[in-house]
């Protein structure tokens, strides 16, 4: 998922806009403080110098840095850049405001996103709105974060094994003893709750009353904390792919070993009813022993599949997602016990992950800063993570007899069990009746079902849509049933009445086309 951007400068009605966030959200409808008393003011008040943001980017794609403060209890103090772009795309007839955008993450930068959803959003839509893109806070363009990690302490899914723990301990302990080392007291202030109020800045820089949202994966999170902390200034916020706010963060990657195994049964009964085809087994029992079989044979010893020889574990973790697309799997697995038999592959088989691509406007980022990112934010964002290594351990061996296929990658270790620099606030409870339209596909990988009705739970004033039989993550622009709502409720701000179930197309059940939608690469929560 990313982003876009839109400009314009701030009217004094609007200066002291953010106060109310500084304090708990419940007081966002306290009286504005006088414009010269409100400390935030020099960050409202900003003008952005706009510019094209490459000579390769279309003209009407314009880019620009404005200034917002690490610590908003201390507007005074350090300040971090954050990079913004917009697209104009409204008419002047029918202009609402601006569509602001978010890609996901945490670690999805964002400034090129509303060129890309400009190809991709219907025309009635970009009627009404202005496209508006940034890079979250230490993300991207935004005073990029960075640990230092080399690719080797990057690779954060590591089995449970009771010999390496250990040594998966140590690892845990060195990527957040570098973290701190590199970033110190920043650590702290790269929250989801200040990335909504940077949003809000931006809000403000606009010229706006109010801000429409469009966020996928963690992007759904950040718009359920931005509209419970800025109720009133929230328009018409579509959350797609969600995530549940009750699970933050050790939670949404444990729920992944939780929506594998429905997936993964699904996955038998389907190639079974197939033997014809795939040779897998007759019955979903024979297909999950044909599975497990190769899994326990690369543990004996590693089979070479394109050239890349795969232990038992690289095996769980690399099918963990493809289960969700069961024509995927089932074609990756007859690959794979082609390669065990010492027989030769088709080859060439056909990735259909996307990698995000920086934009060719991005000055140079840290090569770990989407890992940095991603471990600043679910490291800060809550103060729940286990501190006994122990406790992870237990959870490790327990989900693992529990959900055989990734409770151990899903429960082992993690670095915030070590993190120092814990967040600046507690984590945002969500509870609020503020409109908005949730998407969920029945089968996605990366944020199960399960995790957007806990979103829906909470978010009392909102309606949902799921995609009965949809597989994959990301729905609006991927040319869903569920498109046509969420066009209508953007256009005309009516949600529906009732929760809504549309029905996936027969090919689309059984198989996620390549993804249109930008969203980040599966590190973590990303997507």
């Amino acid at each position: 998922m990313r982003s876009s951007r839109i400009a314009s400068f701030l009217a004094a009605s609007t200066v002291a806009a953010l106060v109310p966030a500084l304090a708990p959200a419940t007081a966002s409808a306290a009286p504005a403080a006088p414009a010269a008393a409100n400390p935030l003011s020099q960050y409202l008040q900003q003008r952005p110098a706009w510019h094209r943001c490459d000579r390769e980017a279309p003209a009407t794609l314009q880019c620009a840095t404005i200034k917002v403060p690490l610590d908003y209890s201390r507007p005074d103090g350090k300040k971090l850049d954050l990079a913004i772009s917009k697209m104009k795309t409204s008419t002047r007839q029918e202009r609402r405001g601006v569509l602001l955008l978010n890609p996901g993450g945490p670690g999805g930068p964002g400034v090129d996103m509303p060129q890309f959803m400009a190809s991709e959003l219907p025309k009635s839509v970009k009627s009404k709105y202005d496209l508006v893109g940034f890079d979250p806070r230490g993300i991207g363009q935004s005073s990029p974060v960075s640990c230092g990690l080399t690719p080797e302490q990057a690779n954060w899914e590591r089995p449970y094994k009771a010999e390496t723990f250990a040594k998966d301990v140590k690892w845990a302990r060195t990527v957040a003893k570098k973290c701190d080392t590199r970033q110190g007291d920043k650590l702290r202030h790269i929250t989801t709750r200040n990335t909504a109020r940077d949003m809000d800045v931006i809000r403000a820089v606009l010229g706006e009353k109010k801000i429409s949202y469009l966020g996928y994966s963690y992007g759904t999170y950040l718009g359920a904390v931005y509209t419970q902390m800025f109720p009133k200034r929230s328009d018409r916020f579509v959350l797609d792919s969600a995530v549940d706010p009750a699970r933050i963060w050790r939670g949404m990657i444990q729920v992944w070993a939780e929506g594998t195994e429905p997936a993964f049964t699904r996955w038998t009964e389907w190639t079974a009813q197939r033997h014809s085809t795939y040779k897998l087994g007759k019955t979903p029992e024979a297909v999950r022993k044909t599975f497990y079989d190769l899994v326990a044979q690369a543990d004996r010893k590693p089979i070479e599949l394109d050239g890349t020889k795969m232990t038992g574990d690289d095996i769980r973790i690399s099918s963990r997602a493809s289960f969700f697309s069961v024509r995927d799997a089932a074609e990756a697995v007859v690959e794979l016990k082609r390669a065990a038999a010492g027989r030769p592959t088709t080859g060439g088989r056909e990735s259909r992950t996307l990698e995000p691509q920086s934009p060719s406007f991005a000055r140079a980022v840290p090569e770990d800063n989407g890992d940095a990112g991603f471990w600043t934010v679910l490291c800060a964002d809550t103060r729940n993570w286990p501190r006994d290594p122990e406790q992870y351990r237990a959870d490790a061996i327990r989900d693992k007899a529990k959900y055989p296929l990734y409770g151990d990658f899903a429960s082992n270790i993690k670095p915030c069990a070590f993190w120092k620099k814990t967040g600046s606030e507690p984590a945002t409870t969500i509870d609020n009746k503020v409109g908005a339209l949730i998407l969920q596909n029945e089968w996605d990988s990366q944020t199960p079902l399960t995790s957007g009705q806990g979103l829906h739970r909470v978010m009392k004033g909102s309606k949902m849509v799921t995609v009965a039989g949809g597989v994959g993550h990301g729905i609006y622009g991927s040319k869903s049933c569920a498109d046509k709502t969420a066009t209508a409720y953007l256009t005309t701000g009516k949600l529906p009445v009732k929760d809504l179930t549309c029905q996936a197309t027969p090919e689309a059940r059984e198989r996620s086309a390549a993804n249109p939608l930008p969203l980040p690469t599966p590190r973590g929560i990303r997507g």
